[in-house]
């Protein structure tokens, strides 16, 4: 009985100290959603923008990014005109929501090349 009253105490501490670690990781997001559209490093393809050095991404607030990612643009929402395609919607939670639109923020600062 005290082995399994240790191990429960022990699995407890481990989930305990490693809820941050299972934190959203907005690179790894972006890796498994946008990548495809928006390029590594969010550099940008034919398909669809760049976030580095986008004014967008710099001049908006976190809820208008986020509005942007749940509900995508198409037709006349577009903002990009020049890309055929739109942005589909993304169904991430809230955490994962914020940890890419930061991403995003941390890439629309660097500088474009």
């Amino acid at each position: 009985m005290k082995k399994l009253f240790t191990g429960v105490i022990l699995f407890a501490l481990f989930i305990g100290f490693t809820g941050t670690t299972l934190a959203a990781d907005g690179s790894a997001i972006f890796k498994a959603k946008c990548l495809a559209c928006h390029g590594p490093d969010g550099k940008g393809t034919v398909m669809a923008p760049a976030f580095k050095g986008n004014a967008y991404i710099n001049d908006s607030t976190a809820e208008e990014i986020t509005a942007t990612i749940k509900d995508g643009r198409n037709g006349a929402a577009k903002k990009y005109k020049n890309f055929a395609l739109g942005m589909p919607p993304q169904h991430l939670n809230d955490d994962e929501l914020s940890a890419v639109v930061s991403y995003l923020k941390s890439l629309a600062s660097e500088s474009a090349e």
